[in-house]
């Protein structure tokens, strides 16, 4: 059975002008013409049709689909061991594409909607996506959690810049009492201590003095808090966590 040029062009979803192109250039000549001299187009017409589509949807050029196709030595099997092989890799490359999409939407979830600029201004060289996966990981399932995500999805630039602001004057607070030599567990760092608590609990979840204490313990035992704290000053962490500690128990 053969097919005529608009019967083929509908089957395959090109249009009438490519096939004639395809034809022009030798890339796919039909394999008969009808008694009016019309193009008919035999069932190995349309298998190589299926090649020729299949590699332009991979992107290759018509030079190069010709030179694959009209390889003498190459076999069927050999084309579906490569359309197998590339398309492995196009899966491998889309769920990439996929995943960086994911994280995308969810740093605009989490209110981290920024430009590269934008994100530097508010954070400095903390990348707030950078842990992500972890955060999720570890305390994805909690209502602190979800909370701080329904907040932040809500936040500008300007409430970011608000937020940063306000942890800077309690983190200079922290550093102009250790250079006082001021005692971590003193009223004063433990009043400290408390509005880092609320700060908290205004702008992410409510901070109950529990976590609060996970939190000042989690400075000291995880190195990457400890160097990030202690940029303001080396012994930062440690002070925090002694100045929070003391304000839970004093709570208490």
């Amino acid at each position: 059975m053969s097919h005529s040029v608009g019967e083929v062009a509908r089957f395959a979803g090109v249009t009438v002008r490519t096939l004639h192109h395809y034809d022009e250039i030798g890339l796919l000549s039909p394999g008969g013409r009808s008694h009016a001299g019309h193009r008919r187009y035999d069932d190995a017409d349309l298998d190589r049709l299926q090649q020729i589509l299949f590699y332009r949807e991979l992107g290759f050029p018509l030079d190069e689909v010709a030179a694959l196709l009209d390889d003498p030595n190459a076999d069927p099997q050999a084309h579906l061991r490569r359309q197998h092989e590339l398309l492995t890799a196009r899966i491998t490359r889309l769920r990439e594409m996929a995943a960086a999409v994911e994280r995308a939407m969810e740093a605009r979830k989490m209110g981290i909607d920024l430009t590269p600029e934008e994100k530097f201004e508010v954070f400095g060289d903390f990348d707030p996506d950078q842990y992500q996966e972890e955060v999720e990981e570890r305390w994805g399932g909690t209502d602190a959690y979800a909370e701080s995500r329904r907040r932040s999805a809500s936040y500008t630039k300007e409430d970011w810049l608000r937020i940063q602001r306000e942890s800077d004057e309690i983190t200079r607070r922290f550093v102009a009492l250790m250079e006082a030599g001021a005692a971590a567990d003193s009223g004063e760092a433990m009043d400290v201590a408390e509005e880092h608590r609320r700060w908290i609990s205004r702008n992410h979840y409510e901070c109950t003095y529990e976590i609060h204490t996970c939190l000042g313990e989690m400075y000291v035992a995880d190195e990457r808090f400890t160097h990030n704290i202690d940029k303001a000053k080396p012994g930062l962490a440690v002070y925090e966590r002694q100045a929070i500690l003391a304000n839970a128990a004093r709570r208490a």
